[in-house]
């Protein structure tokens, strides 16, 4: 299991999908990212995530220590990717792109267009068997967490 301090939303993120991994069995790619989208984003199963997806979802998990060129200094970003990377499972990876560009506005090359693009490849990556399940944890560990850094903004919680 990889630990990390809870003031880090990213490496809280890494730790949910570590104990996903960790159930058993084994989720599927596609329950697996339902699941991080029910607990990292507040998106629940069937016709409901459709009504979560568009009302935001929740942020059970807000926070920064996504890495830099993801970074747009709100704290939810993990709501962001895990509700991008659950709408691929709905809508599949060109409509979810353009859903996130035309409606709601990430730019492309922007931070939220970044982690957005980030998510989509994510989801594509799983769904595609182009990497298993359980190396979701290091995939996210290092394509979008910071190296033992805090995020500008944020502090060490007092001892």
């Amino acid at each position: 299991m990889i630990a990390h301090p809870p003031h880090n939303a990213c490496h809280a993120l890494v730790a949910l999908a570590d104990a996903l991994v960790r159930e058993s069995p084994t989720p599927t790619p596609r329950r697996f990212l339902c699941l991080l989208g029910s607990r990292a984003a507040g998106i629940r199963s069937g016709p409901l995530a459709l009504l979560d997806l568009c009302g935001g979802g929740t942020d059970p998990l807000p926070g920064r220590g996504f890495r830099r060129e993801f970074d747009d200094a709100t704290r939810g970003q993990v709501r962001h990717f895990a509700g991008t990377a659950r709408a691929v499972t709905l809508f599949g990876a060109r409509a979810t792109w353009l859903l996130s560009v035309h409606v709601r506005h990430d730019a492309p090359g922007s931070a939220d267009g970044r982690l957005g693009e980030a998510a989509i490849r994510f989801a594509m990556l799983l769904l595609h068997d182009q990497i298993p399940v359980e190396a979701a944890p290091g995939w996210l560990q290092s394509a979008l967490c910071m190296a033992n850094e805090i995020p500008p903004g944020e502090h060490t919680p007092s001892a």
